[in-house]
This record gives structure tokens, C-alpha cells and sequence, in this order.
């Protein structure tokens, strides 16, 4: 059954791991899709941090746009998909770094991956993506 959109946005916003899905570019090649770490509230922009230069950020930029897919097995099994468009890449910054670090990780480890991440990762960039078309079930208790 597919959720209300309040549902749907509110499952978006829980921090679960994203697949990234953004086209090749190439006929002879499926899409990208990788595992990411996003930030979301009901009713705005999601936005992910990656490195400058990585493939997936390249892609992105070429493509204009770009979805990620969220699901859970338990209690129901639950997913979320969105896709839109890219409405802004701007440069990341360590506070960011810090929110979208505080999401997934426990507490006492966020200050010393943030320390790490922003001495080894590279230049990184936020990009905004305007969720545009959603899909989304509940498979209830299975």
C-alpha cells in the first residue's frame, strides 16, 4: 500500500542508508548506484555530500538530476523512493560535515570521523536535490 505523503516524508527523514541512482551516460552501462548518507526535513530538500571530483558527483552534474531509495525490513517492509532534480551544489563545510556525520553515527564517534573526513577526503560539495516524483509502499507484516 503506498503511504500518505506525510508518511513518506516522514520515513525519508530517518536516517537510513540511501541507494544513489544517477544515469551513466553511457548506452552500454546500467546507472550508478551507490550506498550514501543524506539529510532530509518534511517539506524540503534532501541533500547529499560528496567529493568534488568522485564519479557519482561528475554524473550528477551532467545528469541535473538524480534519486536515492530508502527501505527497512522491520517491523513492515517499508521503501521510499524520490527523484528530482538538482536545485544547487555549493561547497561542503564542516558543519555540515558534523550534521550529516551526528545522523549515522553514535554520538562519542562523531567528532573524531568528522576530524578524520575533512583531513582525507578531499574538496567536497553538498548537492540539493528537489524531491519531484516519489514512490512508496508498505508491505505490512508479511
Amino acid at each position: 500500500m503506498a503511504l500518505t505523503r506525510e508518511e513518506r516524508e516522514q520515513f525519508l527523514a530517518e536516517p537510513h542508508i540511501a541507494a544513489l541512482a544517477v544515469n551513466s551516460g553511457q548506452d552500454d552501462r546500467a546507472p550508478l548506484t551507490v550506498p550514501i548518507w543524506y539529510q532530509y526535513a518534511p517539506g524540503g530538500d534532501v541533500w547529499i555530500m560528496t567529493g568534488r571530483d568522485s564519479r557519482k558527483g561528475r554524473l550528477i552534474a551532467a545528469a541535473g538530476r538524480f534519486s536515492l531509495m530508502v527501505e527497512r525490513l522491520d517491523p513492515t517492509i517499508r521503501y521510499v523512493a524520490v527523484e528530482g532534480p538538482v536545485v544547487a551544489t555549493e561547497p561542503a563545510t564542516r558543519e555540515l560535515l558534523h550534521e550529516i556525520s551526528a545522523r549515522y553515527l553514535p554520538a562519542e564517534k562523531v567528532d573524531a570521523y568528522v576530524e578524520m573526513a575533512w583531513k582525507e577526503h578531499g574538496e567536497q560539495v553538498v548537492i540539493r536535490l528537489r524531491p519531484e516524483r516519489w514512490v512508496s509502499s508498505d508491505l505490512g507484516a508479511l
